[in-house]
């Protein structure tokens, strides 16, 4: 309602940026030609997802971020990026930007990756048209993921580390196929993606939460859930039904204390000592948001599940991902932090 308030409010066309006098078109993931700025200089990101696009591909364009991180996360991120300030997101639940707001940031364009259905392509039709502001949305799906940076790239004209950074997607997910031809079908794991404190929310299998562990040749046994888009809501009876092998954590509380927790001890898993907790920061290597972070996930998927085939050095590899796309090189200590809990 307040977004409907809002358009309507801009109808009139008072909030309308002027047309631009140096353009050029662009053909977005979802078809829709949209027509940019000779140069982009600033950049608007939509959502979670979109903010770790526009940081590895163009930090310095970027206004600021949906949310201020933290300290933390701040660790891993480079100035002056990391000091942004907060503007909300366009996407998603709990949507805090009104198009005031938005108009208010002076962008060049609004950044969207994720989705491609027709609910986003409305949102991005009624907001450039009641703006002004471009509004470009790039495929977020992992099988995508080169193409999409290539194309995010071009858009926001920054083809040579597009191609840099699409060069390492295709290579990684290469090395995946390559692992998985030496282990045979029946020797891939059972999974369980265990999210939040309790464990119990989870992903169904084919969600964007859980598409990187299908990636890597695990069954992700949640089949039959319901829940709330992606996310999906396990019970306790059906876990221990489910026995999962292996069960992927990204939260440290839930982590720490998994031993202690009704019914957990009744899980193979748990027994057996291999509930792993998945590095975090400065976003999770499993979703959280599922976007270009999830490149170092694969790698540490397949460490976890294969170590014997796939032989890889978590460590150098965490160290050159993180300074080819965040920007920072890691010290021991850090890389202790991050890889903690999980080898």
């Amino acid at each position: 309602m307040r977004r409907r308030h809002a358009l309507a409010l801009l109808g009139s066309g008072l909030l309308a940026r002027p047309a631009l006098a140096q353009s050029r078109t662009v053909v977005d993931s979802a078809k829709r030609a949209v027509t940019l700025p000779a140069k982009v200089e600033r950049v608007f990101v939509a959502g979670p997802p979109a903010s770790v696009l526009a940081y590895v591909l163009a930090r310095d364009a970027m206004v600021g971020w949906i949310r201020q991180p933290s300290p933390a996360e701040k660790e891993f991120l480079a100035a002056p990026a990391r000091d942004l300030p907060e503007t909300g997101r366009l996407t998603g639940r709990g949507d805090t930007v009104s198009l005031e707001r938005l108009v208010a940031a002076k962008p060049d364009l609004v950044l969207d990756f994720g989705s491609t259905t027709q609910t986003y392509v409305s949102l991005a039709d009624r907001v450039q048209s009641q703006t002004g502001i471009p509004y470009v949305l790039i495929d977020g799906r992992f099988a995508a993921t080169a193409e999409s940076l290539k194309l995010a790239a071009d858009v926001l004209g920054r083809q040579p580390r597009g191609a840099t950074l699409a060069a390492y997607a295709d290579k990684t997910l290469a090395l995946v196929d390559g692992v998985l031809t030496k282990v045979p079908p029946d020797k891939r794991p059972r999974v369980y993606l265990a999210r939040g404190p309790g464990g119990l929310e989870t992903g169904a299998r084919g969600s964007i939460n859980t598409e990187i562990i299908e990636r890597v040749g695990a069954t992700n046994l949640v089949e039959g859930v319901g829940g709330r888009g992606n996310i999906a809501t396990a019970s306790m009876e059906q876990l221990i039904a489910w026995q999962p092998e292996i069960v992927i954590t990204m939260d440290r509380a839930f982590f720490d204390g998994v031993k202690t927790k009704p019914g957990w001890d009744q899980v193979r898993a748990v027994k057996e000592g291999r509930v792993f907790l998945a590095p975090s920061l400065p976003w999770g290597w499993i979703d959280a948001p599922p976007s270009l972070n999830r490149l170092i996930g694969l790698r540490w998927l397949l460490q976890t599940f294969y170590p014997a085939e796939a032989r890889l050095d978590l460590r150098a590899d965490t160290r050159d991902f993180y300074g080819l796309f965040y920007g920072v090189t890691p010290s021991d200590a850090q890389l202790d932090r991050l890889l903690g809990g999980s080898h």
